[in-house]
């Protein structure tokens, strides 16, 4: 009866679950008591009559800091086919349940195990996931349920939540439909009160009507408490009002039918058991029927039914430890905390609850309750329960090492103002504890929003946990600060203090960490050692996905394309089936960045978009700045200007506000790129100068050297020779200093434009171009243009056709045209290139199909993209047609052919 007025939300959700295909899910958000529930039930019982499978989760306050306890009352009906699972993902989700031992998981693994889960019960019969009161959920099954509603797309999936209004949950960012319950209207509230207590006297049914002002559950259980509702507050708030209408309906029933309500409301789950028992123990009585909740239920506070007692609206279930005496409360969790002796976590919250002051066994205990919520990828449940463990330290130093071991938590999580709270509760006594506190807060957004003068604090601070023989700690400060020097620039004076102290640590240069921090911070003056280092460590790639990703940093600092592609995309994998999304970003940036810096675009375009995707996923807003530019150029080299121009944008805005040099760096080099292709050559060189003015916030110490060709070509066809003259003497220096291959090439690149020559020409095409197709054919094609000019038509035509062929084939239409324009100006047709098939693909389905053209199953190609293999054969229906194909076969030949 609750469901007067919302027939509009029915006949939606009623869709919704008529064709579960393609249509993702829906988070009903409201005031608490609006009808989400009522709502919710009727949707559940109309798509089991459809012929869906209805699997559902509540989120309860009390399991909050139980982690994956959302998840494991959802996914238990389907347990079973955990065992069916591919290994890694069987093993993650076993134990982030709690069935079995096994390394930390990952919550994105874990979030991709239950995904193929309920993808392959959906393959059987669709299915309808009810999640209920998400707000209350886990941390952990809050974002693995937010992790599947992103790729249910294309399943027979359909996923409904409920919100309470001002609430949080990643589920809100999870691209579900939004649907907000408001209070009814006056006719369907009268409506509905006639309907619940009719006969009403007309004096009591307006006061009732005006008390409960549309609110559906007021309507219904304000009747119940006609004699109560004169002695109320008239300025009460709606929900306190419920409250004490419910706390009163308790105050008349048995005393033991309340205390077996207090400890029902304290216990975090429904077990009738478990509140039997531990009624039992405060009752003094080995044998407690089900039968001492009758009044209850008949009061309408609580249901039983299989073994569980529900409440009926969670504001009945915490309106009753509210009105109980701190006491009583206590006494009721001791009673949970001995009826649960075998479930050690929820005995420890319990031990905690009923604890006033410091009491060191428990907090110990609590410290192995966060150490095996930690174990099983339960962060947020692991600093919860530390946080508590500080609380009941009976010592102030054990107190600041659980609130900063919580914070470091927080920080691998990614949760920012958790771990600035708990950092600044901590209070931070020695040395060692100020050196950890002081990284932790440096950890966020590698230091983008922070005064650059930080970077010289933290050179002191790593240099001190040096002294103090904390090494490890000193190279993490060390990382975190040659980060900084990447995003912002600090200056000459903090990069040369942070090379002391890294010069001083009792670690081999050949190092990883000490490579990419080396790299970072000094990518010119060290140059030539990171290279040396790098082509040392080339051979080892595979082995730790990390260690690739530090290398695949240092290579790009220093110029390297060729190595930096290679260590980022060995990392890949690893990172992958480790389910480090925080990190794989990062690697799968630098990927792109540096292919697009090879030209290498077909291999670029779905690492930089699903870089993008997975940076927007994790809340690193300036690598998804990073990854957009990326985009930006990419497109921008495709010839597809209007779709650089919007990228460009987006990337500026992501990284203008904060400054994030690398990300704005990029964004000019995309709009260089653009107005060349476009020949707005005083454009081009006006957007590609500002990487080298230091006042500029486009300007990046290691990557404003790494775009000389193109600063060049814009020069010469801008009439600005000098000035690029000028430019060139000021580099001159660096390129003493360093063998990077992107300097290099770029300069020879410029030299021979500068002043051609055949020998200069030819001094540029004998350097090691191997794996730099871009860099070559550009040569190939500036060399033609000079030689046309010089009238020598038949040796022009050799560079030019290999020009047109080397950009065809890479896909940088602007480029291609150019040398096409050139050949018929010497006398050669050059018929127009064809679309590329490739080119008619989404860059998300380029991955896909270029996995199954690489021989992956589609189980494979879901594990590596964190999708379902269904959803990845759905994908490639679509691909094939577009490619002209019909089968894996011919897929792998095309695009074969393409690259060929």
């Amino acid at each position: 009866m609750v469901l007067h007025g919302r027939e509009a939300e029915l006949k939606e959700l009623g869709e919704l679950v008529d064709g579960p295909e393609d249509r993702g899910g829906v988070v009903i958000r409201g005031e608490a008591g609006i009808g989400k529930s009522a709502l919710v039930a009727e949707t559940a019982a109309a798509a089991s009559v459809a012929g869906l499978r209805v699997l559902r989760t509540t989120g309860a306050e009390a399991e909050r800091n139980l982690a994956y306890a959302g998840l494991h009352q959802l996914l238990h009906p389907v347990r079973a086919g955990v065992a069916e699972l591919p290994a890694p993902q069987r093993d993650a989700l076993r134990t982030a349940l709690g069935l079995a031992d096994g390394v930390t998981p990952s919550a994105f693994l874990v979030g991709l195990a239950a995904l193929t889960l309920l993808a392959e019960e959906a393959a059987a019969k669709p299915l309808l996931l009810v999640a209920e009161d998400v707000h209350w959920l886990d941390r952990a099954s809050a974002d693995v349920l937010a992790f599947v509603a992103r790729r249910i797309e294309t399943e027979p999936i359909v996923l409904v939540a409920t919100l309470r209004d001002g609430a949080s949950s990643p589920l809100l960012d999870a691209g579900l439909a939004p649907m907000v319950l408001e209070r009814l209207c006056a006719d369907d509230a009268a409506d509905l009160l006639d309907a619940v207590a009719p006969g009403l006297a007309p004096a009591v049914r307006t006061r009732l009507l005006t008390e409960a002002a549309g609110h559906p559950l007021a309507l219904t259980e304000l009747p119940l408490g006609l004699a109560e509702l004169d002695g109320l507050d008239p300025v009460l708030p709606l929900t306190e009002r419920l409250e004490r209408t419910f706390t009163a309906r308790v105050t008349g029933l048995p005393e033991e039918t309340r205390t077996a309500l207090l400890v029902a409301a304290l216990n975090e789950t429904t077990s009738l058991a478990e509140t039997l028992t531990a009624t039992g123990a405060l009752l003094a009585t080995d044998a407690v029927e089900p039968e001492i909740l009758a009044p209850a239920v008949d009061a309408r506070l609580v249901e039983l039914s299989a073994g569980t007692v529900t409440f009926r609206h969670p504001l009945m279930r915490s309106a009753i430890p509210a009105a109980a005496t701190p006491t009583d409360r206590r006494r009721a969790h001791l009673a949970l905390t001995a009826a649960l002796h075998d479930q050690p976590d929820r005995r420890a919250w319990h031990q905690a609850a009923a604890t006033a002051g410091p009491d060191e066994a428990i907090a110990a205990e609590l410290d192995r309750t966060a150490e095996r919520a930690r174990y099983r990828g339960g962060a947020a449940a692991a600093i919860a329960a530390l946080e508590q463990a500080a609380r009941l330290s009976e010592h102030s130093a054990t107190r600041t090492d659980r609130l900063l071991k919580a914070a470091e938590l927080a920080v691998d999580s990614g949760r920012r103002e958790t771990a600035e709270r708990l950092v600044h509760a901590a209070k931070p006594a020695g040395k060692h504890q100020r050196a950890i506190a002081s990284r932790l807060l440096s950890e966020f957004e590698d230091g983008v929003r922070e005064d650059p003068a930080r970077v010289a604090e933290l050179a002191v601070t790593a240099e001190n946990a040096a002294k103090d023989g904390e090494t490890v700690a000193a190279l993490r400060i060390l990382w975190s600060a040659a980060m900084r020097c990447f995003w912002t620039e600090p200056g000459a004076a903090a990069r040369k203090a942070l090379l002391d102290v890294a010069d001083r640590l009792p670690i081999p240069d050949d190092d990883p960490r000490v490579v990419a921090v080396t790299a970072y911070v000094a990518p010119f003056e060290r140059g030539r050692a990171v290279l040396e280092n790098l082509r040392k460590l080339v051979g080892a790639t595979g082995a730790d996905p990390e260690v690739d990703r530090y290398l695949g940093s240092a290579a790009l600092q220093v110029g390297a394309f060729d190595l930096a592609a290679r260590f980022s995309a060995a990392a890949a994998p690893g990172l992958r089936a480790q389910g480090r999304l925080g990190l794989l970003p990062r690697a799968l940036a630098v990927q792109a960045w540096s292919r697009a810096r090879l030209g290498d675009l077909a291999a670029a375009v779905p690492v930089a978009a699903e870089a993008a995707r997975f940076a927007r996923e994790t809340g690193q807003p300036f690598m998804y700045g990073l990854a957009t530019a990326v985009q930006a150029e990419i497109a921008a080299l495709r010839g597809d200007h209007k779709q650089a121009k919007t990228l460009a944008g987006e990337a500026e805005r992501a990284g203008l506000a904060a400054g994030a040099r690398p990300v704005l760096a990029t964004v000019q080099l995309a709009r260089g790129l653009t107005n060349l292709s476009e020949g707005r050559f005083d454009d081009a060189f006006a957007d590609l100068k500002r990487l080298l003015d230091p006042a500029d916030p486009a300007y990046q110490l290691a990557l404003r050297a790494y775009c000389v060709s193109e600063l060049t070509e814009a020069a010469v066809r801008a009439g600005q020779t000098d000035a690029m003259r000028d430019i060139l003497a000021e580099l001159a220096p660096l390129a003493k200093s360093t063998p990077s291959p992107a300097l290099h090439i770029g300069l020879r690149y410029a030299r021979a434009v500068l002043d051609p020559s055949d020998a200069r020409f030819a001094e540029a095409l004998r350097a090691d171009l191997t794996g730099w197709p871009a860099e070559r054919g550009r040569v190939h094609l500036a060399f033609g243009e000079w030689l046309r000019r010089q009238r020598r038509v038949v040796e022009s035509r050799t560079h030019l056709r290999t020009a047109r062929e080397t950009f065809d084939a890479l896909g940088m239409t602007a480029w291609a045209e150019r040398a096409r324009r050139e050949l018929r100006g010497a006398g050669e047709s050059s018929p127009n290139r064809g679309p590329d098939a490739r080119e008619k693909l989404t860059p998300h389905e380029l991955s896909i199909a270029q996995l199954a053209a690489d021989g992956l199953t589609n189980r494979e190609i879901g594990q590596r993209l964190y999708l379902s293999h269904r959803t990845v054969g759905t994908h490639l229906h679509r691909i094939f047609p577009k490619l002209g194909v019909s089968s894996r076969g011919d897929l792998a030949g095309t695009l074969k052919t393409l690259e060929g």
